[in-house]
């Protein structure tokens, strides 16, 4: 019997980091989780640069997650520090940190992250990519060997994919979350604007378009976006790292650039809810990685 005198659940709200290495499915998970598009995804590791933050409201709790770059261990340049820098500024002032590891496995990289992560602050183990496992009894081993690593707030099995037990993952992180009002607007998904969201789509296309190297010698920078009624205009420069890779990007009479440019579009237009004017240039800027001056301009 339920006691209609009972007082309601208190609303939590918090700042919950998604942690892990390369690849394991941190972006796919923040936009799963948000119900929306905010940070962009391949199959390629450390396709996420920057700090995403995604906004999921509910009655009972306001969940504001910050998607992180998967933490470099093996390439050094002055953006992989900035990179790294963003995720040990991540972890520095959250509530819950939520570390996704991969259902396949547990690696030394894998280690290496959590032991960034603050045994004072709750975190919670989300095991990733179960959709992958056939035998869930393998999952077993798996959680033995997360609970050995230290003393977690819950171990969840999920996928992030399929959706699979999200709503167990939220019930986790709001029971870790501290009591506090809601700090956006019931309808905001990302504390990004839209200038840096079309750069992102731009970026995620050059990862899902192209081979291994190019997509990590490139950047997206907006030159100018403008609203002409429900029009956007928006002008995008992408930078190559070596004139080489100039011509890989625009393909034979610039039909690879043109087709990254139309899927980017029509992603903006769907999240944006409006018609949009794309027009984007390939230039080579030899070491941008290297240049502070570079990486400030481009947001790093």
């Amino acid at each position: 019997m339920v006691d209609a005198g009972a007082a309601p659940a208190a609303h939590r709200c918090g700042h919950v980091a998604i942690v892990g290495r390369p690849s394991v499915g941190k972006s796919t998970l923040l936009n799963a989780l948000v119900g929306a598009r905010v940070s962009i995804t391949s199959k390629k590791p450390q396709t996420t640069r920057h700090r995403i933050v995604g906004i999921l409201t509910r009655p009972d709790a306001q969940f504001i997650f910050v998607d992180t770059p998967g933490f470099q261990t093996k390439h050094r340049s002055r953006l992989n520090e900035r990179l790294n820098r963003a995720v040990r500024d991540a972890l520095a002032d959250v509530d819950v940190v939520v570390f996704v590891v991969d259902a396949a496995r547990i690696t030394a990289q894998d280690r290496q992250v959590l032991d960034l992560v603050s045994r004072a602050v709750p975190t919670i183990a989300a095991i990733n990519k179960t959709d992958a496992i056939r035998d869930k009894a393998q999952l077993l081993p798996r959680i033995a060997e997360l609970a050995a690593l230290r003393e977690f707030a819950a171990i969840v099995p999920i996928s992030a994919e399929r959706g699979t037990d999200l709503d167990v993952l939220l019930d986790a992180i709001r029971a870790a979350l501290p009591v506090g009002p809601a700090l956006y607007s019931d309808d905001d998904v990302t504390d990004r604007d839209e200038r840096f969201l079309a750069a992102e789509f731009v970026r995620e296309k050059i990862f899902r378009q192209l081979g291994d190297e190019v997509p990590y010698g490139t950047a997206v920078a907006i030159d100018s976006f403008t609203h002409e009624g429900d029009l956007r205009r928006i002008h995008a420069t992408v930078y190559v790292d070596k004139a080489s890779q100039r011509p890989m990007l625009l393909g034979e009479g610039g039909a690879r650039m043109k087709a990254i440019a139309t899927q980017a579009r029509h992603d903006m237009e769907q999240l944006f809810g409006g018609k949009v004017f794309l027009d984007v240039w390939v230039r080579v800027k030899r070491g941008w990685a290297d240049s502070d001056a570079m990486l400030t301009r481009l947001g790093y």
